[in-house]
């Protein structure tokens, strides 16, 4: 009996050795993997990388299964959508991972930002690691609003009719570049065909390209942890950092253990509230588009409300698409704003924690102002100024706080 086992123990060798030889799965594997050193005292917070990618993943499935289907005409599209729902097997299924997997793939992003804001992991040396993201969370914009046209429902027409005439505040060349956008002299055919080209094709590759970068540039500098602590300053005789763990099968585990829970989430929204209150899937967008009936008020998915409510704040349109336009661009400076010369929240004063807590309610309070349709001009401008102001004066205060000591090593 044993030589049997070992003639295939041999031949699982022989082509492990061939396809490492040619491609160096082996050497990935460790890099990557088993020998990629990681923080010992990761938080929950860290579930949220790996959930971004998982959602990811299933957001490139379900987007396949839906393509064999959907039509991108617009006489057909929502008939398609509809088709999906009653006569494809388990289509129904897919629509709904797709679509409430678009907005949880935004829960998980926005929470791995807020990590990184409250632990620092945007300072030296992983300023590109944070462009990345911020470069993957434009992307990710873009192709969540070409997905949300795609139904050519209500909502889906007159959404892209409002956010693509945003374009035309471009001074001079504003009017040619909206018709450019929409390929028509309104949103039309055209729009849809090529939204659906970049959503499906384009915009996933760029994504995918953009996360790969994102993974390698983090591997290259190391993860950051809770205690802002370089564990590469302590190593051991054979150069193993002293607080850290292979990822894989220490977090690997861990984050399946954390994937189990959130897809338990996701099973139960996906099952028994898909719309999520009209939040996920707007009560309009169950009614073809219609050019000549336009709803009593066209807000965007919630998601973009907060920079929606930037947009309003400001009365002139070109003054709000700049304001609207910099909220996002602004966050590729934060890595120089900060000059604290901790990283961690839990060594800075209570100015550093201040100024985040009062960050997250400002963004909050405008996305909820955003969905309002008789939203306060007063209070949308409040808000506006305490969001800019987080950024513009971080590093007045981010100067001049009292830190506390720092630890050698990280802390359990």
């Amino acid at each position: 009996m044993a030589k049997p086992a070992s003639a295939l123990a041999k031949g699982i060798d022989s082509v492990n050795t061939w396809v490492n030889e040619r491609a160096a799965v082996g050497e990935f594997y460790k890099k990557h993997l088993s020998e990629y050193y990681a923080p010992k005292n990761f938080n929950l917070w860290y579930f949220f990388g790996s959930l971004s990618l998982l959602v990811l993943v299933n957001q490139l499935l379900t987007g396949i299964f839906l393509t064999m289907h959907y039509k991108p005409d617009a006489e057909h599209a929502f008939a398609s959508v509809e088709f999906i729902m009653r006569d494809v097997e388990w289509g129904w299924l897919i629509r709904y991972m797709h679509s409430t997997g678009a907005s949880l793939f935004f829960v998980v992003v926005y929470l791995h930002m807020f990590r990184a804001l409250m632990y620092g992991s945007y300072q030296k040396p992983r300023e590109l690691v944070w462009i990345l993201g911020v470069t993957i969370y434009l992307v990710l914009m873009a192709e969540s609003f070409m997905g949300y046209v795609l139904p050519w429902g209500q909502m889906s027409y007159w959404g892209a009719q409002v956010i693509i005439s945003l374009f035309g505040a471009v001074p001079y060349v504003g009017e040619a570049l909206v018709e450019w956008i929409r390929g028509d002299y309104f949103v039309a055919d055209a729009t849809l065909n090529r939204f659906f080209a970049l959503h499906v094709v384009a915009l996933p590759l760029v994504l995918v390209g953009l996360v790969v970068l994102h993974l390698a540039a983090l591997h290259e500098v190391g993860s950051n942890n809770p205690d802002g602590v370089e564990i590469k300053a302590n190593k051991d005789e054979n150069g193993r950092p002293l607080d850290g763990i292979p990822f894989h099968p220490y977090y690997t585990v861990k984050d399946i253990f954390g994937a189990a829970f959130f897809l338990l989430i996701a099973a139960f929204i996906i099952f028994f509230w898909p719309e999520f209150g009209g939040y996920f899937l707007k009560p309009d967008n169950f009614v073809q588009a219609n050019p000549l009936v336009t709803p009593d008020h066209i807000p965007p998915v919630w998601y973009f409300t907060p920079f929606y409510a930037i947009l309003q704040a400001v009365p002139d349109k070109l003054m709000g698409v700049i304001l609207m336009g910099a909220a996002v661009m602004i966050l590729y400076l934060v890595p120089w704003l900060d000059r604290s010369p901790v990283r961690s929240i839990r060594y800075r004063s209570w100015m550093s924690k201040f100024a985040l807590a009062l960050f997250v309610v400002a963004f909050v309070r405008l996305g909820m102002l955003g969905l309002s349709q008789d939203s306060s001009t007063l209070e949308l401008r409040l808000w506006t100024f305490i969001y800019f102001g987080f950024f513009i004066l971080m590093p007045i205060w981010t100067s001049f706080e009292k830190t506390k000591p720092v630890p050698e090593r990280v802390t359990s």
